[in-house]
């Protein structure tokens, strides 16, 4: 639940479907998960990312390093962002949730980070989405 970080919204909320049928989420559920395809390490705080395929070089402050450390393929990001960024970094829940799924399009763009619209399961195989 996204509010002001553990702030509850006690008004009505309009819950129609845009699209006849089961309806349409604008707000589906993000799932991230880290690509098996690259190499990261921690320094004084930073996160610093590299892919294995093309060598690109990605440096993080402290907050991305905790979304970061945080994707695992199985808390969706809006739980990421109130549980982890909200808490420790004192901003509130729309910023969190905002620049965290900035954060995400970014990194996924690079094929860094995978996103779901479901969790993420692991295999020996390697992560899979879950059915």
């Amino acid at each position: 639940m996204l509010g002001s970080c553990g702030a509850r919204f006690s008004t009505a909320v309009d819950l129609r479907p845009r699209f006849a049928g089961l309806g349409h989420d604008p707000m589906t559920e993000k799932y991230i998960a880290r690509s098996s395809t690259l190499a990261f390490r921690t320094l004084g705080g930073e996160m610093m990312i590299m892919s294995a395929v093309d060598s690109t070089f990605f440096t993080r402050d402290p907050v991305a390093s905790v979304i970061w450390q945080s994707a695992a393929g199985r808390t969706p990001l809006s739980e990421i962002a109130e549980r982890h960024v909200c808490s420790g970094f004192a901003v509130d829940a729309e910023t969190a949730q905002r620049d965290a799924e900035q954060f995400v399009e970014e990194l996924s763009s690079y094929g860094i980070l995978l996103v779901s619209e479901r969790p993420f399961s692991i295999s020996s195989a390697g992560l899979t989405e879950t059915a």
